[in-house]
């Protein structure tokens, strides 16, 4: 009982966030792919723009997985077993007029025992008219969960998760809302987060460092969402069939450098720089569960991010930033912690410069 009235209490409190989350339909991240709009209220202890729910240990490990196994790592990341999810339980869902039935933290693991629990179901129009990008209703199909199905992933990098009357299960618990909100796939929608840096130097090519840390500092290829106005890591969604390398190309090419609308020639340029930069040995710096407010209790986004550097500055680094159709700007950013970023993406930034023993 003590639960139920806590509950009813913290469900009559709201309040209003500054951040609006958008995207577009191969806009990942953070990260991405979908419309994304703002998340407008909740409770005082569910902020969608608070501290991202992972921690971080110095341990060196290799990669299994077959897609990724040409990338290394130094720094593995790992979801907070004390953080339950919190922008997924965002009072009202993106995009949308609709209110989530609220979760208070101790009933998101579905572990927990909760006949009251009576969660809203919500598809968003955009997914409802059945374009290329998004899965058919549960009941008009058969998806093969925990497995790749045909062109489509449907594995998590959480691992197997459950399935419960047809319907897949989001692996971090209940979200306070069913169907697949702005979300085309159940289960996992699986992203990718390509992180470009080079060195800041001088005009005799030394490194700058930084006046109070005395490390060297780096920048990054960051993006201005035309749709939330905030700076971002260039990303998208995985294409069905397509493999997370070619989608770390495809979204960098497209998004920073507007591959789309050059000529042929500066294409085929900017496709060779690209694929020199992107054979060099690359680290991935997360890969699981992204903590986003358009997940659902059947559908949720997951990413995997990873870092290319241009040590030398010889490759994309001499090619001049071209703002794709989401962005409204594109430049070199420097890493720092003072820079605000959407979503997850300052933390991603803050292991780079560690693992590049940058300034931070």
């Amino acid at each position: 009982m003590p639960h139920v009235v806590l509950f009813m209490f913290e469900s009559m409190i709201h309040f209003t966030l500054r951040r609006t989350w958008v995207g577009r339909i191969h806009l990942a991240l953070s990260l991405l792919g979908l419309p994304y709009a703002a998340c407008a209220g909740v409770r005082p202890d569910i902020s969608c723009s608070s501290g991202h729910p992972f921690r971080t240990s110095q341990t060196i490990r290799p990669i299994s997985n077959s897609f990724c196994s040409r990338y290394t790592t130094s720094v593995q990341t790992m979801p907070s077993l004390a953080a339950p999810h919190v922008k997924s339980r965002c009072a009202q869902y993106p995009g949308s007029t609709t209110e989530r039935f609220q979760v208070p933290d101790n009933m998101v693991d579905w572990s927990q025992n909760w006949p009251l629990y009576n969660p809203v179901s919500y598809t968003h129009p955009s997914v409802e008219k059945k374009p290329v990008w998004a899965d058919p209703d549960i009941g008009s199909f058969s998806p093969q969960f925990n497995t790749v199905d045909g062109p489509v992933d449907r594995t998590s990098f959480e691992g197997s998760y459950k399935v419960e009357n047809g319907k897949p299960l989001n692996p971090r618990g209940r979200t306070g809302l069913t169907g697949r909100g702005l979300l085309g796939r159940w289960g996992p929608n699986h992203a990718a987060d390509p992180i470009v840096t080079r060195w800041k130097i001088d005009a005799n090519g030394a490194k700058i460092n930084h006046s109070v840390s005395k490390q060297p500092i780096l920048q990054f290829v960051s993006i201005k969402r035309k749709d939330c106005d905030e700076w971002a890591i260039p990303g998208g969604m995985v294409d069905a069939g397509e493999q997370i390398s070619v989608t770390l190309q495809r979204e960098f090419s497209e998004e920073a450098l507007n591959s789309l609308e050059v000529t042929p020639s500066e294409r085929a340029e900017i496709h060779n720089r690209i694929i020199k930069l992107f054979k060099s040995p690359g680290f991935q710096v997360y890969k699981g569960y992204v903590d986003d407010p358009r997940n659902t209790d059947n559908a949720w986004m997951e990413t995997v991010a990873v870092n290319f550097h241009d040590e030398t500055g010889d490759s994309v680094s001499e090619l001049p930033l071209q703002a794709g159709d989401d962005a409204g700007q594109v430049q070199w950013s420097d890493v720092d912690s003072s820079f605000p970023l959407y979503a997850s993406h300052s933390h991603f930034l803050e292991m780079v410069a560690k693992e590049r023993n940058a300034h931070w």
